[in-house]
């Protein structure tokens, strides 16, 4: 298994490369200017020498360059100094927003929290619920709890996320006034009061994503759960005499887990991402309303570096269920 993750590693090198490739000849390719955000009294001879400070007078290979080791290296270097304190990057060029003309990286750290909170509180709930309702559905097939069940995960998961999120403002916000319909991102969780008003908040963002999650992952366990029930390991386990509560939760589980894995971890960057429809709708200024406004913005830099982190995590995740997979199946061997 170490030799497989060490050589998955390894092929991941070349594969970020020219993910990052793409992604910035893509995008350099795409219609945009620095300067379109300035003032129409600023001479051109000014916006020339604007575009010649940012890099942009360098032929495109050597502005990849620039731009991959400011990504790869100069980033990662000024985060670390940031948590550690280190000065381990004195006076090294990062990536500048053409919006804000802060840097992209400490835009993005300001973001974060607020995806994870809300965002990843909603993968993670709709994990821990979809996994119990797959396998009691599974292990109940066509009774009222695997119907229910069925029901409210294709409800979930046909409805449009930016329907169920207007329809759970329209209820609970404006009707009943029981949790405010716009996330304030000013909050601080100082006191329990806080603390309270920061839960309330998150209820209803959370609420609409962890539907979303659960209903597509529930499915995938039903299904595999499913197949498995019908193997002769499992007859063969009954035979043994070997309680019900082991042959499912320990044999049956272990091995219907594997598909799941994937989806579940194929999920966890788009936790990162942002789930772009609903901070839209709930004003919560993650990362997923970050991309929106650099696209509107054209803010090129901050879209190059938003869509190679994601394409990062993409990757990595990938790794990472191949490594749980032989885990979960001692079947599995890579090496």
């Amino acid at each position: 298994m170490l030799n497989f993750t060490i050589r998955r590693l390894v092929m991941a090198v070349p594969t970020v490369i020219i993910i990052s490739l793409l992604i910035f000849l893509l995008l350099d390719l795409a219609p945009g200017d620095p300067t379109a955000q300035l003032p129409l009294t600023i001479p051109l001879e000014v916006r020339d020498e604007i575009r010649l400070a940012l890099g942009l007078g360098d032929p495109v290979i050597v502005r990849y360059f620039k731009w991959l080791q400011m990504m790869l290296v100069n980033e990662p270097l000024h985060a670390l100094e940031q948590v550690t304190g280190w000065n381990v990057a004195p006076d090294t060029q990062r990536i500048l927003s053409w919006q804000s003309r802060s840097p992209v990286g400490d835009i993005i750290a300001q973001r974060i929290p607020q995806t994870l909170w809300v965002v990843g509180m909603g993968y993670l709930f709709g994990i821990l619920i979809a996994l119990p309702i797959g396998i009691i559905s599974a292990y109940k097939q066509y009774s009222w709890f695997d119907q229910l069940g069925t029901f409210i995960a294709m409800v979930g998961f046909s409805v449009p996320v930016f329907f169920t999120g207007v329809v759970l403002i329209l209820v609970f916000s404006v009707w009943l006034g029981w949790f405010p319909s716009m996330y304030d991102t000013t909050l601080r969780v100082t006191d329990w009061d806080s603390f309270m008003r920061q839960v309330r908040q998150m209820v209803l963002p959370v609420s609409v994503l962890a539907l979303f999650n659960a209903a597509q992952i529930s499915r995938f366990m039903r299904a595999s759960m499913l197949d498995n029930l019908n193997m002769d390991y499992v007859r063969t386990a009954r035979a043994k005499g070997l309680r019900e509560r082991t042959v499912v939760m320990v044999h049956v589980l272990r091995n219907s887990m594997i598909p799941v894995v994937t989806v579940i971890a194929l999920g966890v960057p788009s936790v990162f991402s942002g789930a772009i429809i609903t901070e839209t709708i709930f004003r919560v200024n993650g990362l997923g309303a970050l991309l929106i406004n650099a696209i509107y913005a054209n803010d090129i830099p901050m879209i190059q570096t938003l869509t190679f982190i994601f394409a990062v995590l993409i990757v990595l995740f990938n790794l990472i269920a191949d490594v749980i997979y032989g885990i979960l199946d001692p079947r599995i061997r890579y090496d």
